[in-house]
């Protein structure tokens, strides 16, 4: 419910009011490979935040159907923000870029691997399969993988390519926008699966193991898309990028191992304080 009430308070939001004039000023002064980069870390958001919008209702779903009015009552706002995301990216596409043509150019076997096969393939599960095993999968794939590495590791590319070269303040303003959106989703599906490692601490074997599978094509998003560029635009480097990712990823890690020897109110607290410390 806390997080129910920071969604009302701070998810509402209209990427309409988001006025991209400057944007486009700034885009069309960039050099063609400083836009590719801009336009193939966008075109990655775009299709991702489609494919959870599209992904999402298994699991919601799934939680409905076993009475966790609360726990449902705060997913009806994930639908409801990825699609809104699905909306401001493809502003920028349009009203930025123009026509950028099919983006799906920018998709690579490590992107696909997680967006085209993993995570449809453990949210489309839960419609069929309900058990606590296919729901630890589906949220260490969506929250802990897609959210809360490659989104946050796409996040702080924005912001080191953008925001520190004083470009495109529309983006960026919709871009700290969704970053708070994105950490509600993300405290959401960390204490989802330690509330079911917590009552069934067999299954940290699975979260481990699928997090262990999915790290690996996670840091290839990453690589890959820098291996296209030489020098790499912006001056970034790949190896601040790849770590800032891992950082992501142990540190969540970390808080859901713990969660196999707490009880499911040491979970609640937990979560409630790390909930308390975040602003969004």
């Amino acid at each position: 419910m806390k997080l129910f009430e920071k969604a009302k308070k701070f998810g509402i939001w209209n990427p309409s009011d988001l006025d991209f004039t400057q944007d486009k000023a700034d885009w069309d002064k960039l050099a063609p490979d400083e836009q590719d980069v801009i336009l193939r870390l966008t075109s990655q958001f775009q299709a991702g935040e489609e494919a959870v919008t599209l992904d999402l209702l298994p699991l919601i779903m799934t939680i409905a159907k076993e009475g966790r009015i609360e726990e449902e009552l705060f997913l009806t706002t994930f639908l409801w923000e990825e699609a809104k995301h699905t909306d401001f990216f493809n502003r920028f596409l349009v009203d930025v870029t123009g026509d950028p043509g099919d983006v799906s150019r920018y998709h690579l076997p490590s992107y696909k691997q997680i967006f085209y096969e993993a995570l449809p393939q453990a949210l489309d599960r839960l419609a069929t399969d309900s058990s606590v095993e296919a729901q630890v999968i589906a949220s260490v794939t969506y929250n802990m993988i897609v959210e809360g590495v490659l989104a946050e590791t796409g996040y702080h590319t924005y912001y080191t390519t953008l925001r520190n070269n004083d470009l495109m303040p529309a983006t960026c303003e919709g871009i700290d926008r969704l970053k708070q959106d994105e950490s509600r989703h993300i405290a959401y599906g960390i204490y989802l699966i330690s509330r079911l490692i917590s009552e069934n601490p067999d299954l940290w074997e699975t979260a481990e193991n699928t997090m262990n599978a999915l790290i690996t094509p996670a840091l290839g998003v990453v690589t890959e898309a820098f291996d296209q560029y030489d020098p790499i635009p912006f001056g970034l480097n790949p190896d601040d990028f790849t770590a800032y990712a891992m950082m992501q990823f142990q540190k969540r890690y970390q808080r859901i191992e713990q969660s196999r020897d707490l009880s499911l109110e040491a979970v609640q607290a937990m979560t409630h304080e790390a909930i308390d410390k975040d602003d969004a």
